[in-house]
């Protein structure tokens, strides 16, 4: 009988020594979305949801026949495309945003929103801190440094502000509601879901603005696509967390423009007469009249420019009265970024008060 309990204690021993902890529960409710949408071949089609409708994108006809199109067109698949879309939904303040754009102020009311205190401040110490990268740019691309730190500066306050909304949503949303633009927007939502399968990115994470926009430069997906750059070398283009290779793609971005190195950007110009007034550019354009024919005109520069230059009449609301400027090729180069000229202006402004506190230090 001792034996017998000997064995049993024994055996009791050997089960805890060996006993494994519980294997936690899964959460069986989560859907992961895959980060990479690898070509398919053959993919099937799309299928619409079965049940109620909850309001996703994926539940929409229209989205639907985009998915199909992603998939004949580029190979994603289906499934993880309607996986993707089935967690994103539109969102009516992205129109109402498109319908109030800040280029809608006066210059003067405009220019007070990116010419402040904190925003020079903060492009001075931008500068101080990628002073490297900014004149490698300037030597490779031919941009000045002052340029490319006053767009990062305007659109994000140096990465400050990225933006709120879910790309995908902001593209989606103009693509298939916002009819004045949607092709333009469907073609961008083509291009962010080829962005994020090349760079390995999950598209419902990525942020930007309203108009989806992305990274430090605000780069649309388009524009992410042919001329960002990997300006460090390590092997990926990432303009939401690398200075460098935002600094790096801005730069391309104004060169392949045809930015033109050493050229002027604007000056302000005196009027006088009344012929001027027939010569104001009332939309973005390519400069066409030399600067001789518009001194013939009553325009005359305030700098010292060559008569032969190519510039356009621009007139500002100022706070008391209007204010006049020529703008020149390189002027029209950043209206490529953005189609405003009170954005260019703001650009070209903030850049150079930035210089000039720079060349303080």
């Amino acid at each position: 009988m001792k034996g017998y309990y000997l064995l049993l204690i024994v055996v009791l021993l050997s089960a805890c020594s060996t006993a494994q902890p519980p294997v936690p529960i899964q959460d069986q409710t989560a859907t992961p979305v895959p980060e990479l949408f690898p070509p398919s071949i053959n993919p099937p089609p799309v299928t619409p949801p079965a049940g109620p409708v909850t309001g996703s994108l994926a539940e929409r006809s229209d989205t639907q026949a985009f998915i199909q199109e992603m998939v004949s067109r580029h190979g994603f698949s289906s499934q993880q495309l309607y996986a993707v879309f089935s967690r994103a939904h539109t969102q009516p303040s992205i129109i109402a945003a498109m319908n109030r754009p800040a280029e809608a102020k006066p210059w003067y009311a405009y220019r007070e929103i990116f010419l402040t205190p904190k925003r020079i401040q903060g492009g001075v110490q931008f500068w101080r801190t990628y002073r490297t990268a900014l004149a490698r740019a300037e030597q490779t691309y031919g941009v000045p440094a002052e340029i490319i730190v006053a767009i990062i500066g305007v659109e994000t306050s140096y990465g400050g502000n990225m933006g709120k909304y879910r790309a995908l949503e902001a593209l989606a949303t103009l693509a298939f509601d916002y009819p004045r633009r949607a092709d333009y927007f469907r073609k961008e939502l083509e291009n962010y879901l080829l962005l994020t399968r090349q760079e390995g990115i999950d598209p419902l994470t990525v942020k930007g603005s309203y108009a989806g926009a992305m990274g430090l430069g605000q780069f649309m997906p388009g524009s992410y696509l042919r001329y960002a750059v990997d300006f460090d070398g390590d092997g990926h283009r990432d303009l939401w967390n690398n200075p460098v290779d935002a600094i790096g793609s801005v730069a391309n971005y104004l060169s392949k423009n045809r930015w033109q190195p050493g050229e002027p950007v604007t000056t302000r110009a005196l009027v006088d007469g009344w012929q001027y007034q027939e010569l104001i550019s009332r939309k973005v354009q390519p400069p066409s009249r030399t600067v001789l024919s518009f001194r013939q005109q009553g325009v005359m520069p305030e700098k010292v420019v060559n008569d032969t230059q190519k510039a356009i009449l621009l007139e500002l609301q100022g706070s008391d009265s209007p204010e006049y400027w020529l703008g020149f090729d390189n002027f029209y180069v950043i209206t490529r970024y953005n189609q405003s000229p009170l954005y260019a202006m703001a650009v070209y402004q903030l850049g150079r008060t930035i210089r000039e506190n720079v060349g303080q230090a």
